[in-house]
């Protein structure tokens, strides 16, 4: 799989991790180039707290289209050192 935005490939991996439909990268599969954290954070009830990253490509910033589980609650232990996109982030297949 590969996520792009802006037309970069921002993570090519063939090893993710889907859930509630989401592709998880593996974090060393993610250009971390795009990557500038952010100060956002969110709750799931079952994953746990995700923080943010936004993207930056040419010039250009997508506000909090990544996210990650620093240490995701047991039920989501799977998606450990993960990161998946939305907010316009293409994934598709390689």
């Amino acid at each position: 799989m590969k996520a792009t935005w802006n037309g970069k490939v921002i993570a090519q991996s063939d090893d993710t991790v889907v859930v509630e439909g989401n592709h998880y990268f593996p974090e060393g599969s993610v250009d971390p180039a795009y990557l500038t954290p952010s100060s956002t954070h969110t709750t799931c009830p079952w994953k746990g707290e995700a923080s943010y990253h936004t993207l930056t490509v040419d010039g250009q910033e997508n506000r909090d289209a990544a996210w990650y589980y620093p240490q995701p609650k047991d039920a989501a232990k799977q998606i450990a050192g993960r990161i998946a996109f939305w907010k316009g982030v293409q994934v598709t297949p390689d």
